[in-house]
């Protein structure tokens, strides 16, 4: 049955998405436009170079310089107009590559270099999504889009971003996050933040367990509260292999507690996360069941998109139908959206799909 999964026939089944940056998914041509627009240099203003230039940059090995290549992306996002056109394109991108629920991220202080404000940042990029998703809609390929607002976790502007985002929660704003280096800027330097979203009944997940491990993933559960582990890739750490393995205390407590994993498989190979897909701890982690989705992380930088993850899985690990299904549906129960409205995805989109497909 594995041999039959087509590349093509991934795109088509609907797929859930909970880790993609908007600042990491840009399309190379729009990058050359809107740099021409604001006199941004670039490496190149070819656009098929340009996109081959980001995955090269960013397939390094290292998470430091794999962040470098944002610099270019966020250069060309600072005015509404290009936000928006971001936004609607990200959209329709993720609808056409068969996603029916997004959660995509960004982080708001970044884009005040011309002057806008940081709720005119925001309702730049929410009317995108509204106008892509509509757009994707009137093409067939429905999606439903939500807004995570990041907080640079080397910055000292988290509890504003928290702020900002429980302010747009009814206007599109889903959830919270913090991004950026791992080490020496530990998730507890923003408690305050954290404790704020809590008081306020409001969902957030944490970039922990990337470039650095246990301590990390630790702090963000035990002492910030995260719903969901942004990557949480290095949990393995916490495993011990054999038959069967030897599951450790923290690593035991974020399975009981079925606390997701954001897994980002392409994306944890380049920043030297993982060796390779083939050795990703995705598959153990998927044997062992703890709540694993599959995610882009930055489609640009990784040259990917939730239907080529998928199939690299599928070669890699020999998933069928069946696994797919899991991930996706894994995704849509951990999404920060109301259960009646994730359950009616599940039941209505996700299940009927692959119940065709699974015979």
């Amino acid at each position: 049955m594995v041999a039959t999964i087509r590349y093509e026939d991934i795109v088509k089944v609907p797929k859930a998405l909970l880790h993609d940056h908007l600042d990491g998914g840009l399309r190379p041509a729009t990058i050359v436009e809107l740099a021409a627009e604001v006199g941004h240099e670039l490496p190149t203003t070819d656009a098929g170079s340009l996109g081959r230039w980001f995955v090269e940059a960013a397939d390094s090995g290292s998470l430091e310089r794999y962040l470098e290549t944002f610099a270019h992306t966020v250069a060309v996002m600072q005015t509404a107009s290009a936000l928006r056109r971001v936004a609607r394109e990200c959209a329709q991108d993720l609808a056409a590559d068969g996603v029916v629920y997004a959660e995509v991220r960004f982080a708001p202080e970044q884009h005040l270099e011309r002057d806008l404000t940081l709720d005119e940042v925001v309702e730049a990029v929410v009317a995108g999504f509204t106008e892509g998703a509509a757009l994707a809609a009137e093409a067939g390929t429905p999606i439903r889009v939500g807004t995570l607002l990041t907080a640079m976790r080397h910055a000292a502007r988290s509890q504003e971003i928290a702020e900002l985002a429980v302010r747009h929660r009814d206007a599109g704003v889903v959830g919270f996050d913090i991004a950026g280096a791992e080490a020496g800027f530990p998730p507890t330097r923003h408690l305050d933040a954290f404790e704020y979203l809590q008081r306020e009944n409001f969902h957030f997940t944490i970039h922990a367990g990337e470039a650095f491990g246990l301590p990390s993933i630790w702090q963000a559960i035990q002492w910030c509260g995260a719903d969901r582990l942004g990557h949480g890739v290095r949990i393995v750490d916490d495993i011990i292999p054999g038959d069967p393995p030897m599951i450790g205390r923290l690593a035991a407590y974020v399975r009981d507690k079925r606390i997701p994993l954001e897994l980002c498989p392409s994306s944890n190979v380049q920043t030297g996360a993982a060796a390779s897909i083939a050795e990703h701890p995705i598959g153990l982690l998927r044997d062992l069941r703890f709540r694993v989705t599959v995610n882009t992380d930055n489609r640009l930088m990784s040259g990917t998109s939730m239907s080529r993850e998928m199939a690299l899985l599928v070669d890699a690990f020999g998933y069928g139908w069946k696994e797919l299904q899991w991930f996706t549906i894994n995704a849509m129960k951990s999404a920060f959206i109301p259960f009646d409205e994730r359950l009616a995805i599940i039941d209505e989109v996700i299940k009927p799909a692959y119940a065709k497909l699974l015979g």
